[in-house]
């Protein structure tokens, strides 16, 4: 989104498609999407409220990955894709003027692909400023543009639970190491991290986290898929 401001572009809404809200109470947010990350859903809504209260849109999945092939040419019921086409279309419905969405894929032609047809048939442009970035050189740019941005879930060889709730600037020198020795995305582009911004300079206010918790998602001596699970936030002024 900051790239989308830099080009000119007016932020509107935001929208976020989540996990059933049973998974969320349940301590189940991941629900290994092929599309959306869910993991970090509870705290979404922080984030509107810290770009000055934009008008925030969420939509359940309900859908799964019911075709799994790289292109997407056709509406499928059931895949999670329709949950995005039903979030924008009603973006689209209570903001006409809406010309584009942002979109955060940087090296995923499954996820861009999915996103591109859905703008499609909505008549929307994608706005896709970090595609094919050198991802290294994203890392050290977010984190040099105050890009306050936490580890939410690991889920790769040398990251484990203690790296969780790090900002991408503490572990910027390890993200580094790991991509040039073992050849990780260094902007977790592979799935091997996500992550949850607690400041940038597009927010009025700031995120903290007052309470969260470790959750194992599924076990593995070399790599363990682990998630915070945040309980409890507040906003503060900046």
């Amino acid at each position: 989104m900051m790239k989308c401001v830099e080009a000119g572009h007016e932020i509107v809404a935001l929208a976020h498609a989540h996990p059933p809200e049973t998974s969320i109470s349940d301590d189940k947010e991941e629900m290994d999407s092929y599309l959306f990350q869910t993991v970090g859903s509870s705290a979404v809504a922080a984030i509107a409220e810290c770009m000055g209260n934009l008008p925030f849109y969420r939509k359940e999945i309900g859908g799964s990955a019911v075709t799994q092939a790289l292109e997407y040419e056709k509406a499928i019921e059931g895949d999670e894709t329709e949950d995005l086409f039903e979030l924008l279309s009603e973006v689209k419905r209570n903001h006409p003027d809406v010309g584009g969405v942002s979109v955060g894929a940087i090296f995923s032609a499954y996820q861009a692909n999915r996103v591109q047809h859905v703008c499609d048939r909505l008549g929307l442009e994608m706005l896709a400023y970090l595609w094919h970035r050198e991802q290294v050189e994203l890392l050290r740019e977010m984190v040099a543009n105050g890009v306050n941005a936490i580890l939410i879930k690991v889920a790769a060889y040398k990251l484990g639970p203690a790296d969780l709730g790090k900002s991408l600037e503490e572990m910027e020198p390890k993200l580094v190491e790991l991509s040039q020795t073992y050849g990780i995305h260094a902007c977790g582009e592979g799935g091997e991290f996500e992550s949850f911004t607690l400041d940038c300079p597009l927010f009025k206010r700031r995120i903290v986290i007052d309470e969260c918790r470790h959750v194992v998602h599924s076990q593995s001596e070399d790599a363990p898929v682990v998630y915070l699970r945040i309980a409890k936030l507040h906003t503060e002024p900046k």
